[in-house]
């Protein structure tokens, strides 16, 4: 016996739409049973991650700080998955834009000038586009496979930054912890309302990307383009469309957007360098990137969700006393459920009977 996936001649419309949502309700279901399981009442679980948050106007400042890296990178990523170039190293690229976009408050920071924060999101855009060109780079021209490539760069990242900031980047009056100097008032993501909370631009910039992201692949020739030659590259040949400019393209936009995304993870909500500077986002992007089907507009929608399991996260490890790995728990049966309702989407199962014939299989 074995078990074969069939494709479907046709795929439901319908499902292909609620698909998201089944996967959030699947998702919901498993982790009433896993608190459960924990000792833990799952009403109370569920209301301190997904009720709790929403109840305070800081705490909805906090959702959307949370999720504005999610979504630029969510953007950057589903723009590069649609072209069939897959970077999974948003996180090394968040991680090298927020050091690039460092250089300036860091290296002047006696320089005070309007033009400080402008340099520093073109300076962190640029650095991660750069990063996400290594990968880009290697496939187009070696045909080496961008998944590991991409992933591995992003412990480089990591440790490069770790690498900076205990030595050359590390404040000289931060009495030897490792934290660069903090950045001056010029150097810092305004608030969009401070009288209310600390939600930043980098929220706008999130939902801009994501509209001109769908205005793009809606009406564009280049996202005729990229969806042309995801589906097909022979179709895209005959097209005039060329595959290793594609990569190109997928991965330096996805690269540009996690750079700025990390810029603005810095220099908005944490004021300097240090060498923990995101939970995850770049690895949760990929999961907000499919929730949202791919679809920019989405990946809004989505991003947020994924920005409310960090805050019910964060309040249940004080309401009910569960461990912050739960947080990674419900992200992980999310992907799982979203891949999982995906796949039985556009396949069937289909179990194979062989018969023994001649005692061989």
């Amino acid at each position: 016996m074995r078990i074969e996936l069939e494709k479907r001649p046709q795929v439901s419309k319908l499902f292909a739409f609620v698909s998201p949502l089944l996967a959030l309700v699947l998702t919901l279901i498993t982790g009433v049973i896993m608190f459960a399981m924990l000792g833990k009442d799952p009403v109370e679980a569920m209301d301190a991650f997904f009720v709790e948050p929403l109840l305070e106007v800081w705490s909805l400042h906090e959702l959307a700080v949370k999720a504005a890296p999610l979504i630029l990178m969510g953007v950057g990523l589903a723009i590069c998955y649609r072209s069939n170039n897959w970077n999974i190293g948003a996180e090394g690229q968040f991680t090298i834009g927020a050091i690039t976009g460092s250089y300036i408050p860091i290296v002047f920071y006696d320089w005070h000038s309007p033009l400080v924060l402008p340099l520093m999101l073109i300076l962190g855009a640029l650095g991660g586009a750069l990063f996400a060109a290594i990968p880009a780079l290697l496939k187009a021209h070696f045909n080496t496979n961008e998944i590991l490539t991409s992933l591995m760069l992003v412990y480089i990242a990591q440790l490069f930054l770790d690498w900076l900031i205990r030595g050359a980047w590390r404040d000289p009056q931060g009495f030897n912890f490792p934290v660069s100097r903090d950045f001056a008032p010029e150097a810092i993501v305004p608030a969009i309302w401070p009288d209310s909370g600390r939600a930043h631009w980098a929220f706008i910039f999130a939902l801009i990307a994501a509209v001109g992201c769908w205005f793009m692949m809606r009406y564009t020739l280049k996202g005729f383009e990229i969806t042309v030659l995801g589906q097909s590259e022979r179709a895209g040949r005959f097209a005039g469309f060329s595959s290793k400019k594609m990569i190109w393209f997928g991965f330096l936009f996805s690269g540009a957007l996690a750079g700025l995304a990390g810029i603005c993870e810095v220099s908005g909500s944490i004021g300097h360098l240090q060498p923990a500077i995101s939970p995850g986002y770049g690895f949760t992007a990929i999961i907000v990137a499919f929730l949202g089907r791919l679809n920019p507009l989405g990946i809004v929608a989505s991003g947020l969700v994924l920005a409310l399991t960090y805050l019910g996260g964060e309040a249940a490890q004080l309401s009910i006393g569960v461990s912050d790995k739960v947080t990674r728990v419900f992200q992980g049966l999310l992907l799982f459920f979203v891949l999982s309702c995906d796949t039985l989407i556009y396949y069937k199962i289909r179990i194979v009977w062989s018969r023994i014939r001649g005692g061989v299989a």
